[in-house]
């Protein structure tokens, strides 16, 4: 399992004062509230950042890290990921899973056969569908949906798919 998780990425600079836009990419961005700490991820090195305020603006987040007082200090970090230690995330309801966690997963139908890789989750408005890459047909999506997905075993990274008519 991943030891850090995604909760935002930084896509441009506010003002001039070191704040940053970021694009959530949790469910629940009211809970930059909440953290205190994230983590930095450059490309080449990760770095803790402590977080000195939070405001909202439209659907982004606007972010100031303590040490970074200008726009000079903070530009250069346009597109990285801000990322969570596990055990600051947010607990998880019966029935849902961290999307890191599930990325890479082997897929399987209720008749034991083979059925791909889960390659993405693609959230939609009404539920969320998983993008699995079928050994013959190629991207498959399939609906997070009660009557397609019946298991979801994050230790052993397998899930249990109902092929339903049309699917493929």
């Amino acid at each position: 399992m991943e030891q850090l998780l995604q909760v935002g990425v930084i896509i441009q600079t506010h003002g001039v004062r070191g704040e940053v836009k970021v694009f959530p990419t949790t469910d629940d961005a009211a809970r930059f509230k909440k953290l205190k700490h994230v983590m930095l991820d450059t490309g080449k090195e990760t770095l803790p950042l402590e977080i000195e305020s939070v405001k909202f603006f439209k659907q982004f987040v606007i972010l100031k890290f303590k040490g970074f007082d200008n726009i000079n200090d903070i530009e250069r970090y346009k597109r990285c990921p801000l990322l969570i230690e596990r055990e600051n995330a947010v607990p998880l309801e019966e029935g849902e899973y961290f999307i890191a966690d599930m990325i890479g997963m082997k897929v399987i139908t209720d008749e034991g056969e083979n059925f791909g890789i889960l390659k993405d989750v693609m959230e939609t408005g009404a539920n969320d569908v998983y993008v699995i890459e079928h050994p013959s047909e190629g991207e498959v999506l399939v609906p997070a949906i009660k009557e397609c997905i019946l298991d979801v075993d994050i230790e052993n990274r397998q899930m249990k798919i109902h092929v339903m008519n049309g699917l493929i």
